[in-house]
């Protein structure tokens, strides 16, 4: 027992020592996913949007561009939304939202986005047609914490499934 507390702790201490991938939070140019309710989300190449290198990621139903998101990932490894073109017009966010606080999160990890908490609540396993997969279990819970969102992290993939505040299960159906 003394042997496996002993090993679990080095592995703990090496995973917490070890440095951080830069695609922890993935972004690369041309990756996609698309998930059960249509949605594909792809990533774009970084575009400068008032002094700063952004990231697009498009969400599609079908060909239809519905929105695109513009990322931010700082140097510090931390993930924030700057602004949203929708509809033909471009709603830049006067205080970006914290999409991710630097990597690597880990159960119990906490942050502010706007004004809802964001929390690492636990880890599952999550299985969908894209695979089966050990998701963090990330919830967002809106100001007041009344209805809380749900998304399921892999580190370095994605987003693997979401649960939205109705309780709607989305999962992850192909991944590129």
């Amino acid at each position: 027992m003394r042997l496996l507390a002993s090993v679990s702790l080095a592995l703990v201490s090496a995973s917490l020592s070890a440095p951080v991938s830069p695609h922890y939070y993935p972004h690369q140019a041309g990756k996609s996913w698309t998930y059960g309710n249509g949605e594909t989300q792809v990533v774009g190449s970084p575009v400068t949007y008032r002094g700063l290198s952004l990231v697009p990621v498009n969400h599609l139903f079908g060909k239809l561009l519905v929105q695109q998101d513009l990322m931010e990932y700082r140097p510090d490894g931390s993930v924030w939304l700057r602004g949203i073109h929708q509809n033909g017009k471009l709603t830049w966010l006067a205080q970006p939202l914290n999409v991710y606080p630097p990597g690597p999160l880990s159960v119990g990890r906490r942050w502010k986005s706007g004004p809802d908490d964001v929390s690492v609540t636990g880890t599952q396993a999550v299985k969908t047609s894209a695979g089966t997969f050990n998701a963090l279990v990330v919830t967002t819970f809106s100001s007041g914490g009344k209805r809380a969102q749900h998304r399921y992290f892999v580190p370095t993939l994605g987003v693997v499934q979401f649960q939205t505040a109705d309780g709607t299960v989305v999962p992850l159906i192909d991944r590129r």
